[in-house]
């Protein structure tokens, strides 16, 4: 994280200023923000702490985690279904805000930080989820906080996840869904549903195939009644 980086770099005001609007221009663009810094050492013994290394500042990097083309399509369709969308993301809300843009998440003004999390208590969380449909900068242990919050307003709770830090979260959710490809043993092991595809629009899919089984049963269940009871 870039003031992570900015702090071992021990950086002055004015400089993480400097840093702090470049990071926001950059998170703005809808990328992912990076801070690089070096450090040599040469005489023992090793400094006590990562800290009291003397860090120098060499650069920020963007990486751009392209959005998948069936994601703004397959959002539009959960919206029609009545399914309300929520992001939790580790970036930062620039970033997030971006890529909601791009998919056509809403409403996207409002957005809570892991910092803001914390400063909450579970039942003023509890109304801000409500309405805030962007998490940014979150911790992992927090994304359980906000599940629980979910399911205390009374919300039928899915979330998907795919680190070994999500398996709380994915455990909790009324229904877990883990990434097949790139999500770890523990996240699978958790989870109620495994993405063989890690495609957002196969969540979508299965909810279809879900509700279409769950009509189906009922028309059957009406049909038995009507006909033979």
């Amino acid at each position: 994280a870039p003031e992570a980086i900015a702090d071992l770099c021990h950086l002055d005001p004015s400089e993480g200023l400097e840093l702090s609007r470049a990071v926001q221009a950059m998170a703005g663009e809808g990328l992912r923000v990076l801070g690089v810094g070096k450090a040599y050492f040469q005489k023992a013994p090793l400094p006590g702490e990562q800290h009291d290394f003397k860090f120098q500042f060499l650069g920020l990097v963007g990486l751009e985690d392209p959005v998948r083309p069936t994601v703004a399509g397959a959002l539009q369709d959960c919206y029609t279904a009545g399914i309300r969308v929520v992001m939790i993301t580790g970036d930062y809300p620039g970033t997030a805000q971006n890529i909601a843009r791009q998919i056509g998440l809403t409403p996207r003004d409002e957005i809570l930080t892991g910092a803001d999390l914390e400063r909450m208590s579970d039942g003023e969380l509890q109304v801000k989820v409500r309405t805030t449909n962007i998490f940014a900068r979150v911790m992992p242990e927090q994304k359980l906080r906000l599940v629980n919050a979910l399911k205390a307003n009374g919300e039928i709770v899915a979330m998907t996840g795919d680190g070994v830090n999500d398996a709380p979260a994915l455990k909790s959710a009324h229904i877990g869904i883990a990434m097949g490809e790139r999500g770890t043993d523990v996240a699978r092991e958790a989870a109620s549903l495994v993405l063989l595809d890690d495609d957002f629009s196969s969540i979508v899919q299965a909810v279809r195939l879900g509700r279409r089984i769950f009509d189906n049963l009922h028309k059957a269940m009406a049909y038995i009644l009507a006909i033979h009871v």
